[in-house]
């Protein structure tokens, strides 16, 4: 940071440079991408951005769709670069229905699918398989937005159905990553990966004062962003040294610590009268309602809870849900409103598994308080 090398260009960050593209290199090889094109970002948004643009120019005109329960940038993003978009229903699961999906695809104006591997509300997991199983027939171009779960390829204790669409990865046309999440980077750390390098030629542009070093093709030829802080790629390539991004690995093994840690919060949930876990965790992301007469009445408990529960020090997060996802789990009697607001709570940091008694322990605390 003190040096402040800028990895637009070679010139002015030689060694950060080299450094990036051995972070990238090593995020591709990890989806099992032996060739590649691709960058580290200002984050997971402008990593988005990027794919979404290159689809774009891929398929000029054409639809962009994503999940209900997809981040709620995809659709903003593709406002920014002009590009139709449009929603699919998700499933009881938060998962993109399949079924919703092939109506939008017989259309016939779909240029690309985003498929999310571990929305940021829930965790949840979009059927990749079964996605790329309808390219084979209507022909577009698939994304994957991994920027909260795309570590988690390097994890051993998955459900087989989460299992089988990581391990699909490497069929995809691009993927973003965040290495400002589970990668233990600050923020300003994002990563675009595109399988085929060709798509480069989308990027030329000429610059009269930068590229004159090396012939070597410089990162800012491949990025929209201009200056970009070396000291980012540094960051990651000294933790990726330390923790290498394997399977069995230490950095590895913190992420079935994670989603040992979900379990066992998903455990306590089920011990308690009151809460009741609306999803199976896929990842380490936990979503629990409450046992109420009412939908509004869940929603306030919820709202109550977590204003007691940050009392004790346990912060957790209020997110909203459809009907159709909650209602499965049978905690509520009378739907006199469509949405329910939810307690979740992620449990990102391997440490969690060893704090889960105190953190459960407290939040039976705040429970009483609150009872």
């Amino acid at each position: 940071m003190y040096l402040n090398p800028n990895n637009h260009a070679l010139d002015g960050g030689r060694a950060s440079s080299v450094m990036e593209k051995e972070c990238v290199a090593q995020l591709a090889q990890m989806f099992g991408w032996s060739t590649h094109l691709g960058h580290l970002t200002s984050g997971g948004t402008f990593a988005n951005l990027e794919a979404l643009w290159v689809c774009r120019e891929l398929a000029p005109g054409k639809v962009v769709l994503a999940s209900q329960q997809a981040h709620y940038t995809h659709a903003r993003i593709s406002a920014v670069l002009g590009i139709p978009f449009r929603s699919v229903p998700s499933d009881s699961r938060g998962c993109m229905d399949v079924t919703a999906l092939e109506h939008e695809l017989q259309k016939g104006d779909v240029g690309a699918v985003v498929v999310t591997l571990g929305t940021t509300a829930a965790g949840t997991i979009d059927p990749l398989p079964a996605i790329l199983k309808l390219r084979e027939k209507y022909g577009f171009r698939v994304h994957v937005d991994a920027a909260y779960g795309g570590y988690f390829t390097l994890a051993s204790k998955l459900q087989l159905q989460v299992r089988a669409a990581y391990d699909a990865l490497a069929q995809v046309d691009s993927i973003v990553i965040d290495p400002h999440k589970h990668g233990l980077q600050p923020y300003g750390c994002g990563c675009v990966l595109f399988r085929d390098p060709s798509v480069g030629r989308f990027y030329r542009h000429d610059s009269p004062y930068t590229y004159f070093s090396s012939e070597e093709l410089h990162l800012g030829e491949i990025s929209l962003e201009c200056s970009r802080p070396g000291a980012s790629a540094v960051a990651l390539w000294a933790t990726m040294q330390l923790l290498p991004v394997v399977k069995g690995g230490a950095f590895a093994q913190s992420l079935d610590d994670c989603l040992e840690a979900a379990q066992a919060l998903l455990q306590y949930l089920r011990s308690t009268e009151c809460f009741v876990p609306v999803l199976q965790p896929s990842l380490d992301i936990v979503v629990w309602t409450v046992k109420a007469g009412t939908a509004s009445e869940a929603s306030a408990f919820a709202k109550r809870f977590f204003d007691v529960a940050a009392q004790h020090d346990i912060h957790l997060a209020l997110a909203s849900f459809p009907r159709k996802m909650v209602e499965p789990c049978g905690a509520i009697k009378v739907w006199d409103v469509e949405q329910v607001t939810c307690l979740r709570s992620c449990l990102m940091k391997p440490e969690h598994l060893a704090w889960m008694p105190e953190i459960t322990k407290r939040m039976g605390d705040a429970l009483s308080e609150v009872l």
